[in-house]
């Protein structure tokens, strides 16, 4: 058995540091410079950013705080969880000459606990609050650090090294917005192992991933990834490591973009289906065999998604509605949630005089397991089962400055079945902001 680890405890200023002090790792291949000096809280660093931009070199960093109330289901009371992203992105054809080659290192921290952890429950529900929230520890740790090889052209693209599959999969543009984590990961996939899910935010693990883009608007990709990311016994810390019994995930999507070669197109334009599983099986959560022991199932499922912008508001391409659509499904013979929809529309420069805000309306039923729910049953739990799990959510991103926007967030969720059991309200009512900066 291959095993090693690594940890990160670093401070985040001492993180910031660091990266900032690697000035000889070149940008991730195709992305523009930015405008350091508007787009920015830090700035251009007296001209240098901007020069090591042009020349290859590329550091991005953000903060992000939300303060949320909760009113309703197991009880009332406000929490606040911070996340901090630094990246650094590496075009290696500038670097060092070689061809089609790219990397990234991705450092994240990720501090507080939020209106549902399972050690402060304040809503207790099976889809979560916010995106930011994290169920381990507070912790700093290594998320991204991958080599790419591009070929042909660039239309194949092979990838190796720690890397999320919410970064690339499953994605909706559109949903983004959203504070609520069912818009990144679906919600049936993310309670897979047990609650640790694959490889998504914040626990990233090793794989491998490939994209073949078919045409300028189709594109197939793959990845085949550790089953168990990290090392759940050390949840603070960055591990490579593939221990018996993890086994393998492995994912696969088709898409259609297109709008992929239109160069003057602005919105959202795609259309995508997907496929996932485990090589290892999980506990069947009802059945049994002879000797009365659970029977292990294999976990496997899927998705489909499309968005469109279906308008441009007094003509303007940067401003328009966008509505999306997503369904999931699960075998949901080991987990809580088989299946979720999401529907939600994307406002863009609702007001001419606000071109860079965002107002979003989304909806997201979670469809819970016939298992789940005759499992709670027969362990005769003080709440009720429900067939399904709601939330509304409205939000509007107000975009104060180019680096800072304030984003006040409602969500309304109904049909709670608690995590840890606990009796409540089956409704809560959730309130607060979002504050997001450019570092």
């Amino acid at each position: 058995m291959f095993c090693t680890h690594t940890e990160f405890a670093m401070r985040p200023f001492a993180l910031a540091v660091l990266l900032a002090a690697l000035p000889l790792a070149p940008a991730y291949a195709g992305e523009e410079t930015p405008n350091f000096a508007e787009d920015t809280l830090t700035g251009d660093w007296g001209g240098s950013r901007t020069q090591a931009a042009k020349n290859g070199f590329l550091w991005e960093g953000a903060l992000k705080a939300d303060a949320l109330r909760n009113r309703g289901a197991q009880r009332n009371g406000s929490r606040t969880v911070t996340h901090l992203d630094l990246k650094l992105k590496m075009d290696l054809e500038k670097a060092a000459g070689w061809e089609g080659g790219s990397a990234m290192i991705n450092v994240i921290g990720d501090f507080g606990r939020g209106l549902n952890n399972a050690n402060t429950t304040y809503v207790g529900n099976q889809m979560g609050v916010t995106n930011i929230e994290i169920g381990n520890p507070s912790t700093t740790r290594l998320f991204q650090a991958w080599v790419q090889q591009s070929l042909f052209d660039d239309k194949l693209a092979v990838l190796a090294g720690i890397y999320p599959i919410d970064s690339e999969f499953f994605t909706v543009d559109s949903a983004g917005v959203f504070l609520g984590p069912q818009y990144g990961t679906p919600a049936d996939l993310a309670q897979t192992r047990n609650g640790t899910g694959p490889s998504i935010f914040n626990n990233a693990g090793f794989g491998l991933r490939a994209r073949w883009n078919i045409a300028p608007t189709l594109y197939a990709m793959g990845a085949v990834l550790d089953g168990i990311p990290n090392d759940p016994a050390r949840p603070k810390r960055t591990a490579v490591r593939f221990a018996r019994g993890d086994g393998s995930f492995h994912i696969g999507e088709i898409g259609w973009t297109p709008e992929a070669d239109n160069d003057k197109f602005k919105g959202h334009a795609k259309a995508a289906l997907g496929l996932w599983g485990y090589s290892a099986k999980a506990n069947d959560q009802i059945d049994v065999d002879a000797a009365g022991s659970a029977i292990p199932r294999r976990m496997r499922g899927g998705y489909v998604l499309g968005e469109r912008t279906l308008l441009r508001l007094g003509g303007e391409e940067e401003r328009f509605l966008t509505g999306f659509a997503r369904y999931t499904w699960s075998d949901g013979d080991s987990t809580a949630l088989q299946n979720s929809t999401n529907l939600g529309v994307h406002l863009k420069g609702p007001l001419a005089s606000r071109p860079d805000d965002v107002i979003g309306l989304a909806w997201t039923r979670a469809g819970t397991s016939s298992k789940w729910r005759a499992a709670q049953a027969a362990a005769t739990q003080a709440v009720s089962a429900y067939r399904s799990e709601n939330v509304l959510e409205l939000t509007y991103r107000y975009a104060v400055t180019p680096y800072l926007a304030i984003q006040p967030n409602y969500q309304r969720i109904s049909n709670i079945t608690h995590t840890n059991g606990a009796a409540g309200s089956p409704t809560a009512r959730v309130i607060g902001a979002r504050v997001d900066i450019a570092l």
